[in-house]
């Protein structure tokens, strides 16, 4: 049986991932450009959440976090970290694995003053991932440092950064029919890109 559907066959990851994410710009209801990112904590039991990729070239993909949050910890402790775009409208996965770690602080000054100035009170007030006794609690912390940079520049926290995934292995997954999905797989190997298909 021939289901004469195009294979996937481009020979860079970065170009096919550029190409995938366009078309889910444009088609996704909402968030494109979540992801989902999996760490470990120091009894190696992981850990899930969704993030927001802010950026990405051949050097990797980025996005911005509290680095004493448990995630900021858990990759300090273990920079290997598994990660995944899903794409509902599209029938499209992108997996990924390999490391992560912080990008330079003057990137991260540049990013943090582009954002809307309650979102950078709100990385101020957030003590992220600790205990929370009471929303007002919050609540009081963002309006004190609200009121206390009125009419003035927020710096940016300096527990508050980039972080960047750069991945040793992507594998792009189609939803095809009758189960007859299409997986390509690039492992990064001596600084070169090797494929192979996976079945489904």
């Amino acid at each position: 049986m021939k289901i004469g559907l195009p294979r996937l066959t481009e020979e860079d990851p970065f170009i096919l991932f550029d190409k995938w994410f366009a078309l889910a710009s444009k088609r996704e209801f909402s968030d494109p450009n979540a992801i989902s990112l999996s760490t470990t904590d120091s009894s190696g039991f992981p850990n899930v959440r969704i993030v927001l990729m802010k950026k990405f070239n051949h050097d990797g993909l980025i996005f911005f976090s509290n680095s004493t949050s448990a995630k900021g910890r858990e990759i300090e402790s273990n920079s290997k970290i598994a990660a995944c775009f899903y794409w509902k409208s599209l029938g499209r996965q992108v997996r990924l694995r390999g490391g992560v770690k912080k990008i330079p602080k003057a990137e991260s000054d540049r990013y943090f003053s582009t954002r809307d100035r309650k979102s950078q009170i709100g990385a101020w007030a957030s003590l992220q991932s600790k205990k929370l006794q009471k929303r007002e609690d919050l609540e009081k912390r963002y309006n004190e440092i609200s009121l206390n940079y009125k009419n003035k520049e927020i710096p940016r926290p300096p527990h508050w950064g980039g972080y960047i995934i750069k991945p040793k292995s992507i594998e792009f997954w189609d939803n095809r029919p009758y189960r007859l999905h299409e997986r390509l797989v690039f492992e990064l190997k001596k600084g070169k890109w090797t494929s192979f298909n996976l079945f489904p």
